[in-house]
């Protein structure tokens, strides 16, 4: 039986990634940590045996006691302040926790001499502002942070190399592009795009007035569904030490993005600038190549961006 060992247990991706497990007929156990305790059931699974903690990263000796006693196979670390504009709004906390967090969970790990993988979950934002020329964005492309939440994921990677060539520890990283699906909280772009057409849609709204940030921007989209196989696989067969773009290989601005999801439900807008949204030093277009992860580990990005967007506006509109 495998055992993984799940931080960030209570959020978006967490939960995805046990329906993967579930849907493929893994055997396992899991063992999920959280500073919050999750709003979805995690005991009516056939194929999982899955306990969780409430539990704070920063606490060394509580970190220490969970793995000791669990003995963790792999470890997915999920956990971190994930969105960019918090990253802005608080800078010192998105920085301290995301570095502190991860280096806590690595370290442990080499003082028990515990035998297992960690999957280093990364950002695209990494790249940061990129030309045209540089595009699509590969794994060996010059990174360069534009925003603190980056800074701290880059930093998150150049630990995971230092354990890996001085401790030689099992960690294989991801850079993971923008990612989406049904379950996705509405502080991030997609979903709140959902949530707000919805409300529109219902007449929550007193006007069709829509309030944005840039929506020139151009990002590479890739559902969850396919990030949580993508992790999985490189767990099981990605190289040490080695980092993967998971994207879809496919730019889209949000404009578009936009356009499409008020045809699927079927409203007008009037579509205005808030300046409350607009990010300082935004990225201006993130393509990722997505190569390397396809030959390493065979993945496929099999979900489209049409059937994402129709999947997050049905799990919207199911919300009373």
């Amino acid at each position: 039986m495998e055992k993984y060992l799940i931080t960030g247990f209570s959020g978006f991706v967490c939960r995805h990634f046990l329906d993967y497990l579930e849907s493929t007929g893994i055997v396992s156990e899991v063992y999920g940590v959280d500073v919050n305790k999750p709003d979805f059931s995690y005991s009516g699974y056939k194929n999982i045996k899955c306990s969780f903690q409430t539990l704070d990263l920063l606490n060394r000796a509580k970190v220490e006691d969970v793995i000791s006693k669990f003995k963790p196979d792999y470890i997915l670390h999920l956990a971190s302040y994930s969105s960019v504009a918090y990253s802005w709004q608080n800078p010192v906390a998105s920085f301290a926790n995301n570095t502190n967090i991860f280096l806590n969970l690595i370290e442990t790990v080499r003082l028990l001499a515990i035998k297992c993988r960690i999957l280093s979950v990364g950002s695209s934002e990494e790249y940061g502002n990129v030309s045209s020329a540089s595009l699509p964005l590969r794994e060996n492309q010059l990174l360069n942070p534009v925003s603190p939440y980056a800074v701290a994921r880059v930093s998150q990677e150049l630990l995971s190399k230092v354990y890996v060539d001085g401790f030689d520890s099992d960690i294989v990283l991801t850079r993971s592009f923008n990612h989406i699906g049904p379950g996705q909280k509405d502080i991030f772009v997609v979903a709140s795009f959902a949530k707000k057409l919805i409300d529109i849609k219902r007449k929550k709204n007193s006007s069709n007035e829509f309030y944005t940030g840039d929506l020139t921007i151009i990002r590479d989209f890739v559902d969850v569904r396919d990030v949580v196989c993508a992790y999985y696989l490189l767990l099981k067969e990605g190289k040490k030490g080695e980092t993967y773009n998971i994207c879809s290989g496919k730019g889209i601005s949000l404009f578009e993005v936009l356009e499409k999801m008020r045809t699927i439900v079927g409203v007008d807008i009037v579509q205005k600038l808030d300046a409350r949204f607009v990010r300082p030093n935004e990225n201006r277009i993130v393509i990722g190549a997505n190569d390397k992860i396809r030959k390493d580990v065979k993945w496929v990005n099999r979900i489209d961006l049409d059937s994402s967007l129709h999947d997050i506006i049905n799990y919207y509109n199911s919300l009373t």
